[in-house]
């Protein structure tokens, strides 16, 4: 009678046997066989059906999780559940020239991942409505009634409060930063006022407020923190999941020797205002200067810094060129820009003895104008004419000089350093004036194309005034442009333009800059970017309980399923089982005729075969 026992590597519960009665034994032998094979055949599918479903699994997960992080940052209109004890808080209060904001942050337990980083996120009310609020005038007015700025901002931080959970208060940074409405006052007055704060503000409320969480912040930091919050809402800082993302070879400062890493592309900025232009982006190769005064000037211009919660891993070590130009906004060169015509006119007037411009009869031909539209300058109780000749060109032939470019290499505006753009694997988004000049008449927001906005910045500067104004009035344009930007398109069109590609050097061919308003619907301060660089600490102190929970806890707390490589390597441990089971049937196999000769043949010659069989 055949028998199949089944016992090794496994648990006594797992025994069992095959005993097919009445069978001849040649068939009891491929019964053996089929059984067995059958029952690899079910644990090497079983395996790779795990396999897959793992992978499946896994692999939906990660893309339901990066799917869902983007439409987080999309969609990120829900109200913030302040019932939820593991939601943390965050305040800054924007302390600008003509007013002071108030902006409450929040976000969730760190996930404990050392190389990620907190997912900060602007605190929401009940109504589903930024918690934001915005009062005037510029804290930069009590600067000679310091005592009196408490008193100014403390509306403020009573908002701030009532949406914050009482319970959180004491965890909760409080930061106030002064922009440029402060900078341009005396050092002492800047103290006076500060102290107001730091001496007041923590009898009142509860925050965590101390000395380093209200200061003054430079032109570079603000740059800097801008270029920190754009590039987070844009999940720049993430960790390389697709193989089609756009990446960049970054030599890390402070460690030349060391192999380069390679991460995510970063993002630059360009933002031109109304007074100023800047620009801001990463550099990710160490830079070279061509003389020690260069490398003196550069080193007020570049900015390195860690965002990471611990210092020792460098993934998120960035180096960022960071410039600002005075003069360099729209308004106020378009002012530089009259002052010159203005002087120009007047000397060869008197030169020449000519009259242009005196009368509306005998205008200054503007280029930059409209066509056919009239306007004046007044400067010191005098009237300037202008007449619009809608030159674009010429326009920009005009503006060139203003862009005080020198010979050196290695400069952009003013002659100040620039290092270089790698412009083939590099990306900018345009704001301010970038996306309005492109967007509220033009209609071209978005993808940048210097070809296609030069013909459209043409057709407009030629169009005759009367048809602008018609279809001004029907409502051709963007909702929030007005007569001025009608007026002055055409010159800020042009501005824009040989600032971008002439003073910073970008080729005309460039693709890869995008005009916009918005990052993902939302407008980004660089109050998210001070935020998240100052509490880039914080999830440390979530990262070291986790440990020390970790090690405390008991083993039966750890996921045997979630842990899919225990899972697979189960599965292999069965699968060799098998196959050592599998060879010693073998082996058995191959003795029994052997043994079954010898036992018939002893029995032939008289001898017990126990009795032989118990020598050997």
């Amino acid at each position: 009678m055949g028998r199949i026992g089944i016992s090794c590597l496994f648990p006594a519960s797992w025994h069992f046997s095959i005993s097919p009665v009445g069978c001849p034994r040649i068939l009891n032998t491929n019964l053996r066989q089929i059984i067995v094979l059958s029952i690899l055949a079910a644990s090497v599918s079983l395996l790779y059906f795990s396999v897959i479903i793992i992978r499946n699994k896994y692999g939906r997960l990660s893309r339901d999780k990066k799917l869902q992080r983007y439409l987080a940052r999309v969609t990120d209109i829900e109200a913030t559940d302040t019932s939820n004890p593991n939601v943390n808080y965050g305040i800054v209060v924007d302390c600008g020239s003509s007013g002071s904001r108030i902006f409450v942050y929040c976000w969730p337990r760190h996930n404990g991942n050392p190389r990620d980083l907190l997912d900060i996120r602007q605190m929401r009310d009940k109504n589903r409505k930024p918690v934001v609020m915005k009062i005037k005038p510029g804290i930069s007015e009590f600067a000679t009634s310091p005592e009196k700025v408490s008193d100014y901002i403390s509306p403020l931080l009573k908002f701030a409060a009532e949406h914050v959970p009482r319970e959180k208060h004491k965890e909760t940074p409080l930061y106030i930063l002064c922009t440029a409405g402060m900078r341009v006052l005396p050092e002492s007055q800047q103290k006076a006022i500060l102290e107001d704060l730091l001496t007041d503000i923590p009898v009142h409320f509860d925050f965590l407020f101390s000395d380093s969480h209200a200061e003054v912040i430079s032109g570079k930091q603000e740059g800097v923190y801008a270029w920190i919050g754009i590039n987070f809402v844009l999940g720049r800082f993430e960790h390389i999941e697709e193989d089609d993302e756009a990446l960049v070879e970054v030599s890390i400062p402070g460690s030349e020797n060391s192999q380069a890493i390679i991460r995510k592309r970063t993002a630059g900025i360009l933002d031109m205002g109304g007074v100023s232009t800047q620009i801001a982006y990463e550099v990710p190769e160490t830079v070279s200067f061509a003389s020690s005064q260069q490398e003196e000037v550069a080193k007020n211009l570049l900015a390195e810094f860690n965002l990471g919660c611990d210092v020792h891993h460098t993934e998120h070590v960035y180096r960022v060129y960071v410039a600002t130009f005075l003069g360099f906004g729209g308004n106020a060169a378009r002012q530089r820009y009259e002052d010159r015509i203005f002087a120009n006119t007047v000397q060869k007037n008197r030169l020449l003895g000519k009259q242009t411009g005196l009368t509306p009869d005998a205008p200054y031909l503007d280029p930059c104008l409209p066509l056919d539209i009239k306007d004046e300058i007044q400067q010191n109780g005098q009237t300037m004419y202008l007449r619009g000749t809608g030159d674009f060109d010429l326009c920009r032939e005009m503006l060139q000089p203003f862009m005080n470019k020198t010979n050196e290499t290695q400069t952009s505006l003013n002659g100040v350093y620039q290092p270089p753009i790698h412009f083939q694997n590099s990306e900018f988004y345009g704001f301010s004036e970038f996306y309005y000049c492109t967007e509220d008449v033009l209609r071209m927001g978005g993808d940048y194309n210097a070809a296609k906005f030069t013909k459209a910045a043409k057709d407009y500067c030629a169009t005759k005034w009367s048809i602008l104004r018609d279809r001004f009035d029907r409502g051709l344009y963007a909702s929030h442009a007005d007569l001025h930007r009608l007026k002055y398109q055409c010159f800020k069109s042009a501005w824009m333009f040989e600032v971008f590609h002439e003073g910073f050097s970008f080729p005309v061919g460039y693709k890869n800059l995008k005009t916009a308003l918005q990052v993902y619907d939302k407008e980004v301060q660089w109050t998210l970017g001070a935020i998240l660089y100052r509490t880039r600490f914080l999830p440390l102190r979530d990262i070291q309980q986790d440990v020390f929970r970790a090690s405390h806890a008991h083993w039966r707390g750890v996921s045997f399923v979630y842990n899919h490589y225990l899972f697979s390597g189960c599965f292999l441990v069965v699968l060799l089982s098998i196959l050592l089971y599998l060879l010693r049937l073998r082996r058995i196999h191959r003795r029994s005729p052997r043994h079954s000769s010898a036992a018939a043949l002893w029995i032939e010659e008289g001898l017990p075969s126990q009795k032989v069989a118990g020598t050997l």
